[in-house]
């Protein structure tokens, strides 16, 4: 079999059209992609924030004895997007594969502490390896904010602690808190596909059984009663400041909490509201402009 990919670039307003196009057309899959090299904030769960130019790429399936006909799927495609940027190209099975499976390596936090994808073999075996499916959800340890929080739980003593990942997304920094010691996990996200992917990875790890997962009111109602040696929260600048007095809530006194998804220029703002809680105790960036916000829940 032969893969064929269609690839058009569209401005932002165009892709759900381009989307419904190639779908319609008999496309597998429709994949997008960034056209500009745009930096992307890690979302808000249940978001999917998009480029300002966005490559999306229609993938035909052509079996061994059919033959696509491209120059007349091209055609059609020309009637609804006269003038936006299009080419197309034949993959094998296996190139097929390597091109999605190549853009995933082993992304090392600190010493003896990894994320791995799960079809890959570890470079240390004796270390805290997350497996990780990159496909579930967001949070692959790639970006700024999820790399600052795995680096984070990695320094912190987490041992025997009860720790609350909060937007969990793929649940990467709950199993991280899992593997590095923490006694129990409670995580929580907005988005239905984020709390399967944080079981499918809590799954993978072998640290199912020491996490609880649930949408904000299932996690509520789980949770009522209790507090956390730990809170970690990657999500956004507004919602972090929103949430402010109910983390503290959450929080045993003294207990310690980590931030990110906040940029240089919102850190004032967000270390402001949470002062009235909590004391900061660092503030560290990567990547030039993304940002860390750790402490402790003032005593009470």
């Amino acid at each position: 079999m032969k893969w064929l990919q269609i690839h058009i670039t569209v401005d932002q307003a165009q892709v759900d059209f381009t989307e419904t196009l190639l779908s319609s057309l008999g496309a597998v899959s429709v994949t997008l992609d960034d056209a500009e090299n745009q930096d992307l904030l890690e979302p808000l769960p249940g978001e999917t924030p998009l480029w300002n130019k966005v490559i999306v790429t229609g993938i035909y399936a052509q079996e061994d004895d059919e033959t696509i006909d491209v120059a007349s799927l091209e055609t059609f495609i020309r009637t609804q997007l006269p003038t936006e940027p299009m080419r197309s190209e034949f993959l094998e099975d296996q190139e097929w594969e390597r091109t999605w499976m190549d853009a995933y390596e082993p992304i090392q936090i600190a010493e003896k502490y990894w994320i791995v994808p799960e079809w890959m073999e570890a470079p240390e075996a004796d270390a805290v390896n997350i497996k990780l499916d990159p496909g579930l959800a967001f949070g692959t340890g790639n970006h700024a904010s999820t790399f600052l929080c795995l680096q984070w739980l990695g320094k912190t003593d987490v041992k025997d602690k009860v720790v609350i990942d909060y937007g969990c997304g793929s649940g990467i920094l709950g199993v991280a808190a899992l593997l590095l010691g923490a006694k129990k996990v409670y995580a929580t996200d907005i988005d239905p596909q984020a709390v399967l992917a944080t079981k499918q990875n809590a799954e993978l790890n072998g640290v199912l059984e020491n996490l609880y997962v649930g949408l904000p009111e299932e996690f509520n109602a789980e949770f009522k009663g209790k507090q956390a040696d730990i809170l970690v929260a990657n999500i956004l600048a507004g919602p972090l400041m929103s949430l402010a007095e109910e983390f503290s809530t959450l929080i045993k006194s003294e207990g310690e909490f980590a931030l990110a998804g906040v940029i240089e220029e919102q850190v004032t703002d967000v270390t402001g509201v949470y002062s009235e809680f909590f004391d900061i105790v660092e503030i560290e960036k990567r990547d030039e402009n993304w940002c860390r916000i750790s402490g402790k829940r003032q005593q009470y």
